[in-house]
């Protein structure tokens, strides 16, 4: 019987990774959904493999509902921290949404 590779594991943090790289699968998805070959995504990661980037996707295709599921769970994560730092933002983030609002009526 043959072993089969593995090409993703969950890391210390409950983050989808590719294995041997920090790259999250979440990453090589983005790209493999808006379609990107796999050779355009090893070329945007170079810390992947072309192996590895056909092998997360196999990965992906194997397990969608999990992983769709995981996806959901990490925007929902995003957003969270979005907004937590949206009402928690200092003076300098202040200052320049402030320049920013300026330049933007000064352009109307």
């Amino acid at each position: 019987m043959n072993q089969q590779e593995t090409y993703v594991r969950i890391d210390e943090h409950g983050i989808y990774r590719v294995v041997g790289t920090r790259v999250m699968l979440a990453s090589v998805l983005a790209a493999f959904h808006q379609g990107h070959s796999p050779e355009t995504i090893q070329q945007q990661y170079p810390a992947l493999s072309l192996e590895s980037v056909y092998g997360s996707i196999a990965y992906y295709l194997a397990h969608a509902s999990e992983v769709d599921a995981y996806l959901k769970r990490q925007d929902a994560e995003w957003d969270k921290a979005r907004t937590r730092a949206e009402a928690k933002s200092s003076a300098v983030v202040e200052r320049l949404r402030a320049l920013r609002k300026a330049g933007v009526a000064e352009a109307s």
